[in-house]
């Protein structure tokens, strides 16, 4: 059986502003109306002798990528939660001690969650060659044939070609040639005699080899890590749909990559040449670079007016964007920031974004809009003792049962039903219709109904935080007071 393990954590900070800590680029719409997330998963939907996936994320994540797995029909999957980051290596060394315990003998297709692939009928006929060479016990990287000279990525070099099938085997399938050496992201001059010698690929990030295989490889060159994330695997608890990795064991493993754990020791790393319209989605650049481009080479989302502007992507979130006499820039508008670079410069955006969180700046960890299990909440003005924010609740759902000691609420319905516990009383709001939360009286917001829970929520008081929430209970096992 292939089990897919899909390495959903990150934060992609590269795509900033548009890209968030609490919401990062992995489970945003880039391409399409779905997820970079839930493309990954539909695409592997042509492959046969395939489980649910297994997905590693950020705790913080867990109920976004919980919501958008159900909304594409893939409740099944296995959400791992890490307290912390470590890298690859520790991400699939938990991946394949799971794994092991579902099919004794499964392959595992490493993917990350923030790659475009448009050439889906190759990735599906790479992939089936990376299950037959696992099932060899090698361990396999697929490394993207170049388009062009690219420093964003790092390179593979070829080896030779092994003998691995049989003679009449070899002209329907992809190229196969042993792992010679990994390389670091280049300098321009580099990457144009990589391109030009024909003998370098873009590496993917994406692998293949048998659950007990990778084992055994991590057991002999990193034990260190294997021993962590047993430990962190066999002292971890599961929480609803999710499984909590032990936050001790976890934060004592070493972080490492894959590439540089294993795939560049081992004496059994092979690499598939793929060609299927690749891209890594991890820049503006990117995004221009495989966007749909107008008579002037510009790439547009949103609400943009322009006059004079070519060579140039302009993503407007929320409001209007209006631009006169610009040429190879890119733009980003969202609620809070605005985004101005030349294209050639996207790669400082990060310097930017070590800005923001040096100075403490919320705009580095969330939108204005925020995600929360129940539903989302949107702040829409602010002031000393007053703010203001638009709530939605998903059907069925409901707000953890709470109290606050520094502020008051209003509650207005403006579109559905609302089911509402104030101290001892509880009561049916409709649209129209609105209520008082005192100070210090525990509460909870409920949505009954089928549609979606619309308020309005004035807040007034001295402290007007959401660290001021004491949770009297919770559905969704998050801590109690």
């Amino acid at each position: 059986m292939i089990l897919p393990v899909i390495l959903a954590g990150g934060s992609g900070t590269r795509l900033w502003p548009l890209s968030r800590e609490l919401y990062p680029k992995q489970l945003l719409g880039l391409i399409d109306e779905n997820s970079m997330l839930q493309n990954t998963v539909l695409r592997l939907a042509d492959l046969k002798n395939i489980g649910a996936p297994i997905v590693l994320c950020n705790e913080q994540h867990r109920f976004m990528v919980a919501e958008q797995l159900r909304r594409i029909k893939t409740d099944k999957a296995v959400i791992l939660l890490e307290p912390v980051g470590r890298n690859t290596a520790p991400a699939i060394a938990v991946a394949a001690l799971k794994a092991i315990k579902i099919d004794p003998d499964a392959v595992l297709l490493i993917l990350p969650a923030d790659h475009d692939i448009k050439n889906t009928k190759n990735f599906s006929e790479t992939v089936l060659t990376g299950a037959d060479l696992a099932m060899k016990e090698y361990l396999i990287t697929f490394g993207i044939i170049p388009s062009g000279p690219e420093t964003g990525y790092g390179y593979i070099r070829k080896g030779k070609k092994p003998d691995l099938f049989k003679t009449d085997d070899t002209g329907s399938r992809p190229e196969v040639v042993l792992i010679d050496k990994f390389i670091e992201k280049p300098d321009l001059k580099t990457a144009v005699h990589y391109v030009e010698s024909c003998n370098y690929c873009w590496n993917s990030g994406m692998f293949m080899f048998k659950a007990s295989t990778i084992l055994k490889e991590l057991e002999k060159y990193v034990p260190e890590i294997l021993t962590a994330c047993a430990e962190a695997l066999a002292h971890g608890k599961e929480d609803l749909d999710f499984f909590r990795l032990n936050k001790e064991a976890f934060e004592a493993c070493p972080s490492d990559s894959i590439d540089y754990a294993i795939m560049e020791k081992t004496r059994h790393g092979a690499m598939i040449l793929f060609d299927a319209d690749w891209d890594d989605l991890g820049s503006w650049e990117s995004l221009w670079q495989v966007g749909r481009k107008d008579e002037r080479q510009n790439v547009i989302h949103g609400d943009v007016l322009m006059h004079d502007v070519k060579n140039s992507l302009l993503y407007a979130a929320d409001r209007m964007i209006a631009a006169v006499g610009l040429e190879d820039h890119i733009v980003v508008e969202t609620t809070d920031a605005v985004l101005i670079s030349p294209r050639n410069r996207v790669q400082d955006i990060k310097k930017l974004v070590n800005r923001l969180k040096a100075d403490n700046r919320p705009e580095v960890h969330t939108h204005r809009k925020v995600y929360r299990p129940w539903g989302t909440y949107e702040t829409i003005a602010r002031s000393q003792r007053f703010l203001v924010k638009r709530t939605t609740v998903k059907s069925g759902s409901k707000l953890s049962l709470q109290k606050h000691f520094h502020r008051a609420e209003h509650w207005i319905v403006v579109r559905g039903t609302a089911l509402v516990t104030r101290g001892e009383d509880q009561f049916i709001l409709r649209e129209d219709e609105s209520t008082y939360i005192p100070l210090g009286v525990p509460h909870r917001l409920e949505n009954p109904g089928q549609t979606p829970l619309e308020i309005i929520e004035v807040q007034s008081g001295s402290y007007l935080n959401e660290k001021d929430i004491v949770r009297l209970e919770d559905m969704y096992g998050r801590p109690v007071n």
